[in-house]
């Protein structure tokens, strides 16, 4: 199982992304847990994953938040600007299952 969190700033919008990238894996079977957070905080929470997806209203801080992950041995990727519209979900999993492949940071 992959372990992925999502975040953003306030959490608002991740956990709306969140629950449907579950639901894109659950179509798929692939085996993920997503959860979503804010930026606050994420210190305690980026042990627990395998994959970060950053939001792109935070691309100013995504060198930073890349180099949180990979200390902890995570995977980072900069979701586009697109990600909200139609199939988004998709685009966010399949960042996961490449993040997973080729553990680079990826933006």
């Amino acid at each position: 199982m992959h372990r992925v969190l999502v975040v953003c700033g306030a959490g608002a919008s991740s956990t709306f992304l969140a629950h449907r990238i579950r639901a894109a894996a659950r179509g798929r079977e692939i085996d993920v847990s997503v959860s979503a957070s804010s930026t606050e905080g994420l210190d305690e929470r980026i042990g627990e994953i395998d994959v970060l997806l950053v939001g792109p209203h935070l691309a100013a801080q995504f060198d930073e938040l890349s180099r949180l992950a990979a200390a902890a041995g995570a995977a980072s990727a900069l979701l586009p600007d697109t990600i909200f519209g139609a199939r988004g979900e998709e685009t966010a999993l399949d960042l996961v299952l490449r993040s997973v492949a080729h553990p680079t940071s990826s933006s």
